[in-house]
C-alpha cells in the first residue's frame, strides 16, 4: 500500500558504470509502496562520468537529486552530506546506499515495511552472502568486537552502509560526530546502543559491486584475487582507529556525552 515520503540517499565516486541500472531498479521497486520518493545522490568529485551520468537521469527521473561536492572528500563526509540533503527534503523516512550498488533495490520495500512495523528509529540491513575481500570483512568483525566491548553488547554488522532513519533520530546523531568523519556508521553505532535508541535488524543480501570502471573504487583498482589490503585501505584503517577513538571511545570522548535519545 503507498505511504510516506521516502528520501534515500548515497554517496557515489566513480560508479558511472553501475549508477544508471541501479537507480532505475530502486524507482522500479521503491515508487509503488510510497506516497513520495525522493533519491538523492551525492558525487564526491568522480573522475569518471557519474556527474554527467547523473545530469542525464535527472532529466528522465523527477525522484532524483544530483549533487557535485565542491572537492573530493572521501565516502564518510559524503554520505554526511548526502544524509544532511535528505534531511532538507523533510521526509517520513530515510535510507541510505552507497552508490556501488551492493544491494538489491527489489529488497528495500521489505526493508522499509520492517522499519516501519518494528516502530525502529533505525534499521540496520544485516548483510548476508559478502563477495568483499576476505580482509574488508575480517575489519568489519574486528571493528564489531570492538563495539561489543565498548557498549556490552554486539552490533551483527556494525559498519553496514544499509540503514534506515527516523528523521529525528539521524538528526540526534548527526550532531553527535564532526561533518568530516571518515566513518560515521562505526560512530552512529556506538551511539545509538548509548542512547536507548529501538534498533532493528534484518538480513539482506549483498552482491557483487556494480559496473566495472576502469577508475576503480576510492582503495584503487581492485585485483581479482585480493591477497592483501592496499596500501590506501590500511592507512584508512589506521586514521579510522584514530577517529574511532578520539570521537566515540576515549572517556570524554564528544559523541559519550550526547545523553539518551527522546523522540
Amino acid at each position: 500500500m503507498p505511504r510516506r515520503h521516502v528520501a534515500i540517499v548515497m554517496p557515489a565516486y566513480n560508479e558511472a558504470d553501475g549508477l544508471d541500472s541501479f537507480l532505475t531498479e530502486i524507482v522500479t521497486h521503491v515508487s509503488p509502496v510510497v506516497e513520495q520518493l525522493s533519491i538523492v545522490v551525492v558525487n564526491d568529485r568522480s573522475t569518471d562520468e557519474t556527474a554527467d551520468l547523473l545530469a542525464r537521469l535527472g532529466e528522465m527521473m523527477p525522484e532524483l537529486i544530483g549533487i557535485t561536492s565542491v572537492r573530493n572528500q572521501g565516502h564518510g563526509p559524503t554520505a554526511l552530506a548526502a544524509y544532511r540533503a535528505g534531511l532538507e527534503l523533510n521526509p517520513d523516512v530515510i535510507m541510505h546506499v552507497d552508490g556501488d550498488g551492493q544491494f538489491l533495490a527489489a529488497d528495500f520495500p521489505r526493508l522499509i515495511d520492517a522499519h516501519q512495523q518494528r516502530g525502529a528509529d533505525v534499521l540496520h540491513g544485516v548483510r548476508r552472502g559478502r563477495t568483499d575481500p576476505w580482509y574488508r570483512r575480517a575489519i568489519t568483525a574486528l571493528v564489531g568486537s570492538a563495539v561489543a566491548l565498548a557498549v556490552g553488547s554486539r552490533v551483527p554488522d556494525v559498519n553496514t552502509p544499509l540503514r534506515i532513519y527516523r528523521p529525528e533520530a539521524l538528526r540526534f546523531l548527526l550532531n553527535l560526530i564532526p561533518r568530516d568523519a571518515i566513518v560515521p556508521h562505526v560512530h552512529f553505532s556506538l551511539a545509538e546502543k548509548r542512547s536507548g535508541m529501538k534498533v532493528a535488524y534484518a538480513r539482506v543480501r549483498s552482491i557483487p559491486r556494480r559496473g566495472d570502471s576502469a577508475h576503480g573504487t576510492m582503495w584503487g583498482p581492485q585485483r581479482s584475487t585480493p591477497v592483501l589490503p592496499p596500501k590506501r585501505l590500511r592507512s584508512f584503517i589506521a586514521a579510522a582507529a584514530r577517529e574511532v577513538w578520539t570521537v566515540s571511545l576515549h572517556p570524554g570522548a564528544p559523541a559519550r556525552r550526547g545523553g539518551v535519545f527522546s523522540s
